[in-house]
């Protein structure tokens, strides 16, 4: 492993406001350590040793996958607010909107997609985990608190658009 922090939590940040490629090269070769690795976010995985030929074509296959005409931002802009994802702060009108950690991750999530629909499903797997999938209260209490913290009125919203039995969309 790495000396100082777990791989799989530098994966997790990364993937936080990036989806650069990432490969991880590892001695650790057991099917848990494979899986926790993918799970958290990395594309491939391979264990040493390994044959140089192969590690490239990964390489490579790696880099086909990823969409080049679309830059990574480590912040999205909307008006006066500013979800910085790469610092995982967020400020408003220049002052800074403290979010509890699961609201945070709820707005991230929204900001990657900015404009576009994301599902409740999504929302609650990615936030909570696969086993909340059901548990949409959870979803709009964070997103009410989100909403009173940034002064987003439901009714006539600045950020948070609601699909009514769908799910959110940040406009």
């Amino acid at each position: 492993g790495l000396p100082d922090i777990d791989g799989k939590a530098v994966v997790a940040a990364i993937r936080e406001w990036s989806q650069v490629p990432i490969l991880i090269l590892s001695v650790r070769d057991a099917e848990d350590e494979k899986i926790a690795a993918l799970d958290a976010g990395a594309d491939d995985y391979v264990t040493k040793p390994f044959a140089t030929g192969e590690l490239m074509a990964r390489l490579r296959a790696l880099v086909r996958s990823r969409r080049p005409a679309e830059a990574e931002k480590p912040a999205v802009v909307i008006g006066p607010l500013v979800v910085d994802l790469a610092r995982r702060a967020v400020t408003l009108e220049g002052v800074d909107v403290k979010l509890t950690r699961k609201e945070y991750d709820v707005l991230a999530l929204l900001a990657r997609h900015r404009g576009r629909l994301v599902t409740h499903r999504q929302l609650l797997t990615t936030v909570w985990g696969p086993a909340h999938v059901e548990d949409t209260h959870y979803l709009r209490i964070a997103v009410g608190h989100i909403r009173d913290k940034l002064a987003d009125d439901a009714a006539d919203p600045r950020f948070i658009l609601t699909e009514p039995g769908v799910g959110y969309r940040l406009q």
